[in-house]
């Protein structure tokens, strides 16, 4: 049978190249490490009923994965998703909030990607949708600590990926992901002057592999070391020197941003956050 695009093949693709026109015209220079750990590319072989170059990814039964992403600012999940569409032309279904579908300018571009929305009640409707397309194949990406976190350290995570993972019997994927904060985050606007040649650093952590039963909590816990590991190897070498008190260093390195206990007083007078899909 011949290979065809799904519905809104055509659509993700213009998502990517409108993201991949603008990393170049800023000439934001990403660096990454750990690729080796991504899934290996599926052959796509040749012939008429082969999909064509530039086609996204096949989804097969048992290739599934849950992508967990950190997430220091607006703009993280999209050098994630640029990362595995460059890889292999992986699409990722990310969680995301029923406020953001309802938007009237965001709303359609997420119906059209294909995206799982998180309602308004518990989000256990989601919750199976994300599982059940796992075990269909697809990578459904997740942002763990549900909230950008304003000390630049990894925060206490939500369970859902964890518990995704397991129930599908699939991987999880971590992304750690460095310097897009400096792009676009809380309380810093996007900025021109920052974004020019701007580098941004990425760590593909080795798979995690959960199995039931388990204890959700400390496999939850070792994932959140896991994606600091990311960061702190990201940092490590980030190719741009920080200024005494730069807002987008953490405290412990000596940056401007809120120190750990200063990031939970704020998380906690803001209230908790959106469950993301956690069945109750």
């Amino acid at each position: 049978m011949p290979w065809r695009p799904r519905p809104n093949d055509r659509f993700y693709r213009v998502i990517v190249r409108t993201g991949l026109a603008l990393r170049r015209l800023f000439r934001i220079r990403v660096i990454v490490t750990g690729q080796e750990h991504l899934p290996a590319p599926e052959s796509r072989g040749e012939g008429p009923h082969s999909p064509p170059h530039g086609s996204s990814r096949g989804v097969l039964p048992g290739r599934g994965a849950v992508v967990a992403i950190t997430h220091f600012g607006y703009l993280d999940f999209a050098f994630a998703e640029l990362l595995l569409w460059g890889h292999d032309r992986s699409r990722m279904r990310f969680l995301v909030t029923q406020g953001a579908a309802d938007h009237w300018f965001a709303g359609p571009a997420i119906s059209a990607a294909g995206h799982v929305v998180v309602g308004y009640g518990t989000g256990s409707h989601a919750y199976d949708a994300a599982v059940q397309k796992l075990r269909e194949g697809e990578y459904i990406a997740i942002l763990p600590e549900a909230g950008v976190s304003r000390s630049f350290r990894v925060r206490e995570c939500k369970t859902g990926a964890v518990r995704m993972a397991a129930e599908a019997g699939v991987p999880i994927i971590p992304v750690s992901v460095w310097g897009a904060h400096r792009l676009m985050t809380r309380h810093h606007g996007f900025s021109p002057a920052r974004t020019w040649r701007a580098p941004v650093r990425m760590h593909v952590g080795e798979p995690v592999h959960v199995h039931p039963p388990m204890d959700t909590q400390a496999a939850t816990e070792s994932l959140r070391a896991t994606l600091q590991a990311g960061i702190d190897a990201c940092i490590a070498d980030f190719p741009l020197a920080p200024a005494p008190g730069a807002w987008w260093m953490p405290a412990e390195l000596g940056g401007g941003a809120p120190t750990e206990e200063e990031r939970q007083r704020l998380d906690e007078a803001e209230g908790p956050r959106r469950a993301g899909g956690r069945r109750r």
